[in-house]
């Protein structure tokens, strides 16, 4: 088992911080746990997806601002940089995603399809952004982009749909 996927032990996840940057224990999953965290945040899309874009985005914006902090305190908690059980910068991710997409489970689903794929796969300059970027903003930066990568193809698809 390498370092980044080496368990947490229930000291670590009683602490709040810890808890809310593994998703509220969904990055423990011993299987994907990236893909776990993500689907802890389909119901909060689909949530605000009934709000106001103002509400979305005041939301997706708090994910965005504690993000860094949150990852880096449970980076260093862990003694593991980007240990793979936290996942807020997936939340952080999707949010981006999802961003003034068409509600439906057609939608959310290329969502997640398309999120999961560019983050797991990392492709350039995702993977130059996990390789070069470090600390909490590192953690957080990859997904990011994966997320905006995959709302510009998902706008793309509805505007040519």
């Amino acid at each position: 088992m390498s370092e980044k996927n080496r368990k947490i032990h229930l000291h670590e996840i009683k602490d709040p911080v810890v808890f809310i940057a593994t998703g509220l224990g969904s990055g423990l999953s011993p299987f994907a746990p990236g893909t776990a965290g993500t689907l802890l945040t389909v119901p909060l899309v689909y949530f605000l997806q009934q709000q106001t874009i103002l509400i979305y985005s005041l939301v997706t914006l708090f994910v965005l601002l504690t993000g860094s902090w949150i990852c880096a305190y449970a980076a260093e908690k862990l003694q593991v940089h980007d240990h793979s059980g936290i996942v807020y910068d997936e939340v952080a991710g999707f949010l981006i995603t999802m961003f003034m997409v068409p509600s439906g489970w057609q939608w959310m689903l290329a969502g997640f399809v398309l999120f999961r794929f560019f983050d797991a796969v990392k492709p350039w300059p995702i993977s130059w952004i996990d390789k070069n970027i470090h600390g909490g903003f590192g953690i957080m930066l990859d997904d990011v982009i994966a997320g905006i990568v995959s709302l510009c193809f998902l706008l793309l698809a509805h505007y040519f749909i």
